[in-house]
């Protein structure tokens, strides 16, 4: 069965700390604040590496297997179009925003729209995504100016097991106490509206804010965005990819019958899985090709629960 195991890119960041490894039972690199574990990412500067294969993403999207691997559904892109982290926000992140596809190129930079699944969540801890009802660009740059622009953000308490949707446009910040499964364009480009006047301590300076961008990037209508309700299985579909979610009771199976049309990245968000002897526990995660033959998860604990993300498809 092509199940494949991916090798994870840990970065360090300000924001970051160490619950990919204290909840997640990573092993992580070194002693830094580690804020993103990049599981599915074929960017020109970091490659997932399968495990099984000794493919980097890249390789398999460019072989000639491709639509074995990937499926019908796969786009003729330069690059695999999707980037999957699990996200550590020990701290707060910058309050930002990424450029919608009519302005990314206009800065020289890619469009992100994404998605946020919340593994866990401290119990005060809170988003800030969109504008308050009446926030215009004319405020909203006048409390810039102010250091009271985190006033103009909308902001929602978050649950384990909480769901975001974030199209590009959309200001957002992530809170301190954060662990998130983050499913997005492969992008790369963020425009930082405030940071929180924080003090980057490998240069001594604060970190980098793009106001212009951010005030051309952002769509001022967007007012108190609210969770994203999920329709039975299904978490969101959107014209960039598909989120399902399924859960599992100790000792319960799930059939799972591939789809030819497009992969399936599994991410364990809670509990632990059974596949063909291999255990999975929550942070893990595999990739599924298109063409693999059916097989059974089997659920090792109560309530385990899976979140797979696929191309659009149907």
């Amino acid at each position: 069965m092509p199940l494949w195991t991916v090798q994870p890119i840990y970065q360090e960041r300000i924001w970051g700390g160490r619950a990919l490894e204290t909840k997640l039972g990573r092993s992580l690199p070194g002693p830094a604040p580690y804020g993103e574990s990049w599981e599915l990412c074929d960017r020109p500067e970091a490659q997932t590496l399968f495990r099984e294969t000794g493919l980097t993403l890249h390789a398999a999207w460019t072989s000639p297997d491709k639509t074995a691997i990937f499926g019908k559904a796969a786009p003729a892109t330069e690059r695999f179009p999707i980037l999957i982290k699990i996200l550590d926000a020990a701290d707060k992140l910058s309050l930002q925003v990424h450029p919608p596809p009519t302005r990314a190129h206009q800065f020289n930079g890619e469009p992100k729209t994404e998605c946020w699944f919340f593994i866990d969540a401290a119990e005060n801890a809170e988003i800030f995504v969109g504008l308050k009802r009446g926030v215009t660009p004319e405020s909203f740059r006048r409390a810039i100016a102010d250091k009271t622009v985190s006033d103009c953000f909308h902001r929602l308490k978050t649950a384990r097991g909480d769901f975001m949707f974030l199209p590009s446009g959309r200001v957002h910040g992530i809170g301190a106490g954060n662990l998130i499964l983050e499913v997005q364009q492969n992008s790369d480009t963020t425009f930082r509206v405030y940071d929180w006047d924080r003090i980057d301590p490998k240069t001594s300076k604060p970190r980098e804010l793009h106001v212009e961008e951010s005030l051309q990037s952002i769509n001022f209508l967007d007012f108190e965005p609210v969770m994203a309700q999920p329709h039975g299985q299904r978490l969101l579909e959107c014209d960039l990819f598909h989120l399902y979610r399924h859960f599992l009771f100790d000792k319960e199976s799930l059939d799972w019958v591939p789809d030819r049309r497009t992969f399936h990245f599994v991410a364990v968000t809670a509990g632990a899985i059974g596949v063909s002897g291999r255990q999975f526990k929550t942070g893990d995660t595999f990739f599924v090709t298109a063409d693999s033959e059916p097989f059974e998860i089997v659920g090792l604990t109560d309530e385990a629960e899976l979140v797979v993300s696929t191309f659009p498809v149907g």
